[in-house]
């Protein structure tokens, strides 16, 4: 996270409340002293260059000195090529995580993009007095970083594509009560083609048609995925692809951890540089989340704040570690907690492991230090 730096009073703020359609920029000058909102077309950054410097003269001329410009808009859609174009652009810009920033607790509370921009404004201007948790700023990964995590994210979303058609298959056949074996095979439609119902009819000839679009697709979707499983020459990499594939390689030494954990774990957090623990459990998303207030004084949960990826691989890599590295002290002290207790307490101690695993990993990936009685794999 960037230092705040106090003394901007001749400063042109600039807040940018983004959508596919307009984006409104609002813009407070020194010269005016007052908020005043522009619409431009969604995408329009050359018009947003324009904007600024027409602000930036206007006010010269009015202060006697060039101003310098901070600007601000929230992650989303757009991602973080804006970020870069304003920052070519000399323009000092933070990418502010939305769910940071307060809003009103009524329960029907006004919201226009004319009030959003606004009190994004209000908000970088506190951030900048020095107040640097009245919100989060996002880190924005380089280019090649995001580059590179492409391949795990286009993974997760062709196995739920390969699902959807596995089971849209299944269905299919289930309305003739017939069996489904595993459409996943390259030969099954011709095993299907000898398959009859309970008095001895193929497939309807509509539905075998679908199936056999269905089919292709599921054929298509195999294609892709044993692609991304086929691993890159090293020469093809970016130095930041080759740091994750090292970073990678490290996690896959460790018994219990396989390509898709290692790359996805890689890819979505350990790329990142963090100071402490508390940073590394807070980006999972696996920090508690108290609710106290007079007498009242009782846990929400995890915060499940941070990256939803990461998480659910965080805890289902819990599950394979207390499964094959019985001998390490996390599992030893998960098993000694959970004795004779229910499947829930379970549930709940299992992310408490998570929290702790994925710290160890840190440190495993940063200093070198192997989890306690953890066992690496044969080389």
């Amino acid at each position: 996270m960037d230092t705040p730096t106090v003394g901007y009073c001749g400063t042109i703020f600039v807040a940018i409340e983004l959508s596919q359609r307009s984006w409104l920029v609002t813009v407070h000058c020194p010269d005016k002293d007052k908020i005043s909102h522009h619409r431009l077309e969604g995408g329009d950054h050359a018009g947003l260059l324009a904007l600024v410097d027409r602000m930036r003269a206007r006010a010269a001329r009015a202060l006697g000195a060039m101003p310098a410009v901070t600007s601000c808009y929230e992650a989303g859609y757009d991602g973080f090529w804006l970020h870069r174009l304003l920052l070519a652009a000399g323009i000092t810009n933070y990418v502010f995580d939305p769910a940071s920033i307060a809003v009103d607790q009524r329960a029907r509370r006004v919201k226009t993009d004319r009030i959003d921009g606004e009190k994004m404004l209000r908000t970088l201007m506190a951030y900048l007095r020095g107040e640097p948790r009245v919100v989060r700023v996002v880190r924005v990964p380089t280019p090649e970083q995001e580059d590179a995590r492409r391949a795990s994210r286009e993974r997760d979303r062709l196995i739920k594509e390969q699902t959807a058609h596995t089971n849209r298959i299944k269905a299919l056949l289930r309305l003739s009560g017939m069996a489904a074996g595993n459409p996943r095979r390259r030969d099954w439609l011709s095993w299907l083609a000898v398959q009859r119902d309970w008095q001895g009819q193929a497939v309807p000839p509509q539905i075998m048609t679908e199936i056999n679009r269905e089919h292709t697709r599921l054929m298509l979707v195999n294609e892709q995925l044993d692609a991304l499983a086929r691993p890159r020459a090293a020469a093809d990499l970016t130095p930041a692809a080759a740091q994750m594939a090292q970073r990678s390689e490290l996690l896959l030494r460790l018994k219990s951890l396989g390509p898709a954990f290692a790359m996805t774990l890689t890819n979505e957090v350990f790329y990142k540089d963090f100071r402490n623990r508390r940073e590394v459990a807070s980006y999972f998303g696996l920090t508690p989340s108290p609710w106290q207030s007079g007498g009242i004084d009782r846990d929400q949960g995890i915060s499940k704040a941070g990256n939803p990826r990461a998480r659910r691989t965080a805890i289902e890599m819990a599950w394979l570690w207390v499964r094959h590295q019985p001998d390490s002290k996390l599992t030893q002290d998960y098993r000694r907690r959970t004795l004779n207790a229910s499947k829930r307490i379970k549930r709940i101690a299992i992310v408490a492991l998570a929290r702790k695993l994925i710290v160890a990993l840190w440190r495993y990936l940063t200093i070198g230090l192997v989890p306690e009685g953890a066992v690496l794999k044969a080389v």
